[in-house]
């Protein structure tokens, strides 16, 4: 895993993208960020990969020398990023049949799946996840208390279901990752100095309307930012580089208030009252 220069020149001519819509993804943040990546690590870690938009564009620019560890505790994401690296085929055909079959009936019907215990194979839930992300309302992953997704159709008149290139792509680019289904706060154990972390949690909410989602079972509360800015603290000691995204929030600003704060400004569309979408403040924290 640590010689992929190959890898990397193919990379560099490459577009590897986010397969998924992913509320608060970061690609239209990239070229701002780029300033702030470190220009050299040894392996890199993304203990929330979402979406996965700054993996895919570290990847495109030949960042990766080392090894690269996905990770998140949403367990249909990281089985969908598995299927996607390793049965990148299987895969495509098995979303090509959601796609035929489309319509609202159809929609429901595949939602209803995780209530009543029907078994799907890894390539069925990789397919079952990526058809209702690109149906449902705003791409959101929502889920309620028993870990059910509950986000209803969106309103497309014909929903970009299926993107072979995009998903082939993100294939070759997952080649060199390692992708397990884990909580941030067990990283300080796989990480060593140099290494680059980059921290996209669930934001702070910056208002009671911004936030309506719940990406698991589990809600990331005030707790766990906390516990996340310990870890980060505990990385900073270990000599690991760091980056995280968060809203710019009284508790945020007060948590890293002895790192680098920088703002950068974004657009943001899903929120459940309309005077809180718009051109909105949030935070890059580094420890370099």
């Amino acid at each position: 895993m640590d010689s992929l220069t190959g890898l990397q020149i193919e990379a560099i001519n490459s577009d590897a993208k986010p397969f998924l819509k992913w509320a608060g993804g970061k690609q239209k943040l990239l070229d701002e960020y780029d300033k702030y990546f470190p220009t050299h690590f040894n392996h890199y870690f993304e203990p929330f990969v979402g979406g996965g938009a700054v993996f895919f564009h570290l990847w495109n620019i030949g960042k990766f020398s080392k090894e690269v560890f996905l990770f998140d505790s949403n367990k249909e994401l990281i089985n969908t990023y598995r299927v996607v690296r390793d049965k990148i085929e299987e895969l495509i055909t098995a979303i090509s049949v959601h796609k035929k079959k489309h319509n609202k009936d159809y929609y429901y019907k595949i939602r209803s799946l995780d209530r009543k215990n029907i078994y799907l194979n890894n390539v069925e839930r990789a397919a079952r996840t990526i058809y209702l992300n690109k149906t449902c309302y705003n791409g959101l992953y929502r889920v309620n208390s028993k870990g059910q997704f509950n986000v209803p159709m969106g309103s497309y008149k014909n929903p970009s279901i299926l993107y072979e290139e995009v998903l082939r792509t993100a294939s070759k680019a997952l080649q060199i990752a390692h992708i397990e289904c884990m909580d941030f706060r067990e990283i300080v154990d796989y990480t060593k100095e140099d290494d680059f972390i980059y921290f996209d949690p669930p934001y702070k909410p910056v208002s009671k309307t911004s936030s309506f989602t719940s990406y698991t079972s589990d809600k990331f509360n005030d707790k766990d930012q906390k516990a996340l800015a310990y870890i980060f603290n505990e990385l900073t000691r270990k000599k690991c580089l760091c980056m995280l995204s968060n809203s710019y929030s009284p508790l945020i600003l007060e948590l890293y208030k002895d790192f680098r704060i920088e703002i950068v400004r974004t657009n943001r569309s899903i929120n459940s009252n309309p005077d809180g979408r718009g051109d909105i403040k949030e935070v890059v924290v580094l420890n370099y």
